[in-house]
């Protein structure tokens, strides 16, 4: 019988699987821009500056992860969102973007906000599901070239 699946901070241990799922997933879905690979590359700079990157373990297998980071004024960016392929479904992408959304909304967050792609419905899906809203894609705001949904969610007080 395995380990119950658990959500865990960033450890440097777990770097290689957050660049290969985030790569994979990029790749498989479009293609890497700048800013996926300085976040790739420089995660642990990111976590310094107040990033937070959450994984999803079983087994010391990592089934999923994602990154929330600080853009100021009280927002934060939901990003690197990523979860092996044969383990879609199994609330592991569920469980990494709820400790991401506390952990920003524990440090102080009154929006959450996050871009991607039209034809990610179950990505959407699952936005909507914790709550996120589209609101009208902000080219000139936005660091992405392939993104066309923008996304966010007000903090309840």
């Amino acid at each position: 019988m395995g380990v119950k699946m658990q959500i865990v901070e960033y450890d440097p241990k777990y770097k290689s699987e957050f660049v290969r799922l985030n790569t994979e997933w990029l790749e498989k879905l479009y293609y890497i821009e700048s800013y996926d690979q300085y976040a790739m590359d420089h995660v642990e700079e990111l976590i310094e500056k107040g990033s937070m990157v959450y994984f999803a373990v079983e087994d010391e297998k990592v089934l999923a992860t994602c990154m929330i980071e600080p853009l100021g004024d009280d927002v934060w960016e939901v990003c690197k969102l990523a979860a092996a392929g044969q383990y879609t479904g199994t609330g592991a992408g569920s469980a990494v973007l709820k400790a991401c959304m506390d952990y920003a909304i524990s440090h102080g967050a009154k929006k959450l906000c996050l871009i991607t792609i039209s034809g990610l419905k179950p990505a959407i899906h699952l936005y909507k599901k914790f709550g996120f809203v589209e609101i009208p894609y902000r080219k000139d705001v936005w660091h992405s070239e392939k993104a066309d949904v923008e996304m966010e969610y007000i903090v309840k007080k």
